[in-house]
């Protein structure tokens, strides 16, 4: 869940960025998407510092970014609505950079994606979600069978390897949280039909309507990334 710690930061500095919390989307910022939700749970006095891995990009060289057929695939918005694959590779360095800045501004850092990364260097702690979800699910669960929604279909078998990981078992299905024509009636449907014991809505773009609509359809408990996100840096800052 953290990153490497590297030095202490006197007393002054500490209170100067005390109550901010950086946030990093792997697309372009701002994401009102996201924030409009986690703001509310990070308690009242709480700035929130948004910062994304495209930000200044052009067109032509986000589309450099695709994702290659070796590479894993990341989905995210740009900020004029328009969702992008990007090659996680790519993004590394660029989220680097920005945790780099952040770190001077911010108490704290959540990565809006729940993509699996590598531990960024800074001095502050970074809330990775894709840690917290699999934590969250290993303490509630034994031998649990899980269904997953995940934004495209090309990230279904890299779902599927890395929850098998957390649980007994991993039912994957594509639903875009920017794409309304996607069918969620049958991904909740096969959740039904896999006998699944927890949802994992594994992308920060999932709402809590999205939730609340797949807990209608499904009657089990629902982990929402967003949420889970939020209410943990709530309690690191509050």
């Amino acid at each position: 869940m953290s990153s490497r710690q590297t030095t202490t930061q006197p007393r002054e500095v500490q209170a100067a960025v005390r109550g901010r919390v950086g946030a990093i989307t792997i697309g372009q910022s701002p994401r009102p998407d996201i924030t409009d939700e986690i703001r509310p749970l990070l308690g009242e006095g709480t700035r929130l510092i948004e910062i994304g891995a495209l930000d200044g990009l052009t067109g032509a060289e986000i589309a450099a970014l695709r994702p290659g057929d070796d590479d894993h695939t990341l989905v995210t918005l740009l900020r004029d609505g328009r969702e992008v694959l990007i090659g996680r590779r790519h993004l590394v360095p660029r989220i680097q950079a920005c945790v780099d800045r952040l770190q001077e501004q911010v108490e704290l850092i959540l990565m809006l994606c729940t993509g699996t990364f590598p531990p960024f260097r800074t001095r502050r702690l970074v809330l990775y979600p894709e840690h917290l979800l699999f934590q969250t699910v290993r303490a509630v669960t034994r031998g649990a069978s899980v269904g997953v929604l995940t934004p495209s279909a090309r990230q279904i078998a890299d779902q599927e390897r890395r929850w098998r990981e957390v649980a007994a078992s991993a039912t994957v299905r594509a639903f875009s949280p920017y794409t309304p024509a996607d069918d969620l009636d049958a991904a909740c449907a096969d959740f039904n039909a896999g006998g699944v014991d927890v949802v994992v809505l594994d992308c920060l773009g999932y709402t809590t309507a999205l939730k609340r609509d797949v807990r209608a359809k499904t009657g089990k408990p629902v982990l929402l990334a967003r949420t889970v996100l939020a209410r943990t840096a709530a309690e690191l800052v509050g």
